[in-house]
């Protein structure tokens, strides 16, 4: 594999212009396609084989009156005066609405009766000919165009329900952009050259602007969540710097130590480009494996995301070579002062005398007590995870700065919680269980539940085969007693009536997804468990990996749960209320800090494992793998920190948790991972830390990273 990565590498610094080209032709190519024949973003909120699926399927077959999306127009008017005082103007705006697209009715709140008790807040129902996920985005403008006037008359005018939320445009905050001005100041501190800095972060966007170019081309194919493209850019960016630091830094290392140009880049590509490699194929693995959980927005949040990752592994085998090749000892130019064309830079301190050197055999000199320490601040952090309540997002979670969290808030205050949560119980006259005559005693039943506001009017299609029964209840979506309540009626129905709506899916995809957990954590770590046996030829090392990420992970899920749930430090972090932890973060957190985790697991065990096989010490190794990838390690993690930290500013609660999480472990990773728990267990085990049995050493490949010294 490192002759792999060599030989990539080398063709690359033989036609350095060719390889450039070829990248600038490709990302016109994509982006362009992208434009022309890219699909369009949507939420696919459907657990596969659940009860609300096959409600849905029914309805849309038998009852699409009843199947297609739904929205409200709310309107308010101000505090202590009626809403009938504007009456002109809301009719004036329903009349609007029912002239947009696709829509086939807007109920007049006044003489649909869907005005508060007190007078104040009132709504237009309106009903879509297509399904709430097949409303674009043209549609939803219409509608706000639509309201408008009657704000400028003195209304308060709000657009809600079930299609607004789905497609409501995805809101960045800026910060993004200011995690990247950090990350340059960081390399630029770290390393002391423009040029170092800039390389890294040009490759990064690169690498995102494939990727996501490529998500909109998958889009066209396949159902893509609205928030892939920002995990996928959150993700790349990150990775990105990273994998083309580790090679720029090795690079420079390999030109300190006297090495001529091209024989540095050579060594370069075959040590840290397998190490990037390895790294990238890690994540890969792992967001490829969120196709396990057979839900149809993770996995396409999995493909995304692998795909940004195999682009930016692209562009630091090809692309990074290239740029190198060209710019020579110009990328290590120091600021202040340039050194002569064809010198090498300054040598480099030599690795017995860093800080990472010697606070390595400190922790090796009394491995049990810092392996104590460490994972007990760990297990420390961890322990808010185990009172984690999950919720699948919803309208009342979103930023108060979005239409559909207002109108949310609205028809809160005027109907109820339960309000914003109805579901649909679909009665199948076909099958046996109830007739058409038991509709209104099932009816009674259900209202009877104490989580049940209310119970409406029976629905029948044309054909006198279905029924639909709206009903409310009274806690909102996310609430915990909701899903009690939803288990509790469900309990109550016949055989041939199921529950639909868009909470009751929701409810379905948390359950399956608390259900396709274990699975898809054992997959993660058993592919893990094996891709890093045969890189580092071991079976204790792949062990202690797979242990130690499961340590940082725990404190990372601790410090959100106590961030968003508890609401500690929630002034800090802008929350404007705790929310329960977003039921696909669990699963999608795992998939991504396992990856990202092994990547440094990666970086830093294949130099122990150069020095090592130089030196047969185990101590001694670790020191000086330490010593060696310490100051890149540090800089990429401080990298990562601020360029996830960027992401926290983000409106959507699961983007601003991704990125607090990340960060987080990314910290953890860096800190307590790398400097304390790796040195003091690989102390422990000694030599035993590259035991792997003879049978296996024979039939296993040999993809183990070579020396990059040349």
């Amino acid at each position: 594999m490192n002759r792999f990565t060599r030989r990539i590498g080398d063709a690359s610094t033989r036609r350095p212009w060719v390889t450039i080209a070829s990248w600038a032709v490709s990302l016109l190519l994509v982006l362009s396609s992208a434009g022309t024949v890219g699909g369009a973003l949507v939420d696919d909120l459907v657990a596969p084989g659940s009860q609300s699926e096959k409600a849905m399927e029914l309805l849309e077959e038998r009852f699409p009156e009843a199947s297609g999306g739904s929205a409200m127009a709310v309107f308010a008017a101000p505090e202590g005066q009626r809403l009938e005082r504007y009456r002109s103007s809301v009719e004036a705006a329903v009349a609007r609405i029912s002239a947009v697209e696709h829509v086939t009715a807007a109920t007049d709140p006044f003489t649909a009766g869907t005005v508060s008790s007190d007078g104040r807040i009132g709504y237009a129902r309106i009903t879509f000919a297509v399904t709430s996920t097949d409303v674009g985005p043209a549609d939803i403008g219409a509608l706000t165009e639509a309201i408008e006037p009657a704000r400028g008359d003195g209304v308060t005018a709000e657009l809600g329900g079930d299609a607004v939320f789905i497609n409501a445009d995805t809101q960045t905050s800026g910060a993004e952009a200011a995690g990247l001005l950090a990350a340059l100041v960081i390399l630029v501190a770290a390393f002391g050259t423009i040029v170092t800095a800039l390389v890294p972060i040009a490759l990064a966007l690169v690498a995102v602007a494939a990727g996501l170019g490529g998500i909109m081309l998958l889009a066209n194919a396949m159902n893509v969540s609205t928030a892939a493209p920002t995990i996928g850019a959150m993700i790349g960016l990150g990775i990105g710097i990273d994998y083309a630091l580790f090679v720029v830094a090795r690079h420079r290392e390999n030109r300190a130590s006297g090495q001529d140009n091209a024989t540095a880049l050579s060594n370069a590509m075959g040590a840290s480009g397998a190490a990037v490699l390895f790294a990238g194929g890690t994540v890969v693995v792992a967001m490829g494996a969120l196709a396990l959980t057979g839900l149809g927005f993770l996995t396409s949040i999995g493909l995304s995301t692998a795909l940004v990752v195999l682009f930016a592994v692209a562009t630091a085998l090809t692309l990074l070579p290239a740029l190198l090749s060209l710019l020579g000892d110009r990328v290590h130019r120091n600021i202040r002062w340039g050194r002569p064309r064809g010198r090498s830079p300054r040598p480099a301190r030599s690795h017995e005398d860093t800080v990472w050197s010697r606070f390595a055999h400190r922790v090796s000199g009394r491995p049990w007590r810092y392996l104590l320490a460490s994972s007990a601040v760990l297990l420390a952090l961890a322990a808010p995870a185990l009172r984690m309540e999950t919720g699948f997002p919803d309208a009342g979670t979103d930023s108060t700065q979005t239409t559909h969290r207002r109108a949310y808030d609205l028809l809160a205050e005027g109907f109820g919680p339960g309000f914003n949560a109805p579901l649909l119980m679909v009665a199948d006259l076909r099958r046996p269980g109830a007739e058409a005559a038991d509709i209104p005693a099932l009816a009674e039943r259900i209202a009877s539940d104490p989580g049940i506001a209310a119970v409406g009017a029976p629905q029948t299609s044309a054909a006198g085969d279905t029924v639909v029964l709206p009903t409310l209840p009274t806690t909102a979506p996310a609430d915990a007693e909701t899903s009690r309540t939803l288990a509790r009626v469900r309990d109550l129905l016949p055989e041939n009536v199921a529950v639909s709506g868009l909470t009751a899916m929701t409810d379905d995809l948390t359950r399956q997804l608390a259900d396709t957990l274990p699975v898809f954590i054992a997959a993660i770590l058993t592919a893990s468990f094996l891709l890093l046996m045969v890189v580092f030829r071991s079976v204790t090392l792949p062990l202690k990996a797979v242990a130690v990420n499961l340590l940082s992970i725990a404190g990372a899920y601790g410090v959100v749960v106590a961030v968003f749930q508890w609401g500690w430090l929630g002034a800090v972090f802008s929350l404007e209320e705790t929310l329960p932890i977003a039921s696909p973060l669990p699963t999608i957190f795992f998939a991504v800090l396992f990856g990202l985790s092994m990547d440094y697991e990666v970086f830093l065990l294949s130099r122990v494992r150069e020095e090592y096989d130089a030196t047969g010490d185990t101590r001694e190794s670790v020191a000086r793998g330490m010593a060696a990838t310490g100051r890149v390690i540090t800089s990429a993690a401080l990298i990562m920190t601020v360029v996830f930290l960027g992401f926290v500013a983000n409106p959507s609660p699961l983007v601003k948790m991704m990125g607090l999480g990340l960060a987080t472990a990314i910290v953890l990773d860096a800190t307590i991972v790398r400097m304390v728990l790796v040195p003091a267990t690989m102390a422990l085990l000694g030599r035993m830390a590259w035991w792997l049995p003879r049978p296996l050493d024979r039939r296993l490949p040999r993809l183990a990273p070579e020396s990059g010294k040349g």
